[in-house]
């Protein structure tokens, strides 16, 4: 908690949206329930899970409810940015990548 609230929050000044990285990578100890808890615990407003299996889900939920209070306000802010954009064009956007990667390999 003192790494978000203190620095993240605090000397760096962000207010955004700050999810977790993947509870699947391991970095956390404990079973999915106390993964969750400690990361909301900590101040992130998201926990995020990427691999997809029920079990792990369902732990996770088991220990997070829907954004209120302060998370809520950042993720409404948060989806301001997107809803006036124009959808993405995935064929422009994989052109952009290929130039990027043919410079750096």
């Amino acid at each position: 908690a003192k790494v978000v609230d203190q620095v993240i929050r605090g000397e760096i000044g962000f207010d955004g949206l700050l999810m977790s990285d993947d509870t699947s990578m391991k970095a956390l100890s404990g079973d999915f329930p106390t993964k969750a808890a400690s990361i909301l615990a900590a101040g992130c407003d998201l926990v995020l899970h990427c691999n997809g299996v029920f079990e792990e889900m369902s732990g996770i939920a088991s220990r997070t409810t829907g954004l209120s209070g302060k998370s809520l306000q950042r993720a409404e802010r948060a989806l301001t940015y997107i809803k006036d954009r124009d959808v993405a064009d995935e064929t422009a956007i994989r052109a952009e990548f290929a130039t990027y990667f043919e410079a750096v390999a």
